[in-house]
C-alpha cells in the first residue's frame, strides 16, 4: 500500500524534470477575443516563463492564480518572468474565461485551449498543472495541483532560473 501512495504522489504531486530540455508544443490555441494564437510565438526574451493551466469551473486553479497576481508585479520587476494562463474550458465554457479574467487583476496573457489541443500535446490530466521554462524556452519543472503556499516554491525557482543557476535537486 506504501508504495501505491507514494506512485501517486510522484505522479500527481511535485513532478521535476521530467519534461527537462523539453519545449513548448506550437499548438492553436485562442486569445480571449477567439482569434487563433500559435503558442510557438510565445517568449519572454530570454526569461522564464511560467505555463499554468487551469479553468473556470477549479477553485484551486482560481486560487493559485489569485494568490500569483497578488505578488506578480514584483516578481516581473525581481526576474522579469512572465506567466501565460491556459483555460481549459471546452466550447461551452469557454465564453465565461474573459468575464471571470477581466473581473479579476491579473497581469497575466491569457488564452483558451477549447480542444484541449495543447492540453494533450503536453500531458495534462487535471488542473491546475503548472510549467516552467527556462530562457532558452526548456520545460525545467511541473508541477501538478495547488496548496495554499505552493506559489513561493514557484518563485524561488523562477529566480533560480533569472540567476541562470539549475533548478535540479
Amino acid at each position: 500500500m506504501k508504495k501505491v501512495l507514494f506512485g501517486l504522489l510522484v505522479v500527481f504531486g511535485f513532478q521535476t524534470n521530467t519534461m527537462a530540455q523539453s519545449k513548448l508544443p506550437a499548438v492553436e490555441v485562442k486569445t480571449m477575443e477567439f482569434e487563433s494564437f500559435n503558442t510557438s510565438e510565445i517568449s519572454n526574451d530570454g526569461k522564464p516563463i511560467i505555463v499554468n493551466f487551469w479553468a473556470t469551473w477549479c477553485s484551486p486553479c482560481k486560487r493559485e492564480l489569485n494568490n500569483i497576481s497578488d505578488m506578480y508585479e514584483d516578481w516581473v520587476d525581481e526576474t522579469g518572468v512572465k506567466l501565460v494562463a491556459i483555460s481549459i474550458d471546452d466550447a461551452r465554457n469557454m465564453g465565461k474565461v474573459a468575464p471571470y479574467v477581466n473581473g479579476q487583476s491579473w497581469e497575466y496573457d491569457v488564452y483558451i485551449d477549447p480542444n484541449g489541443d495543447l492540453k494533450r500535446a503536453m500531458g495534462v490530466n487535471n488542473v491546475p498543472h503548472t510549467f516552467l521554462l527556462d530562457g532558452k524556452g526548456n520545460i525545467v519543472w511541473q508541477h501538478n495541483s495547488y496548496s495554499e503556499g505552493d506559489e513561493y516554491e514557484l518563485f524561488e525557482l523562477v529566480k533560480k532560473l533569472s540567476k541562470g543557476e539549475s533548478i535540479s535537486k
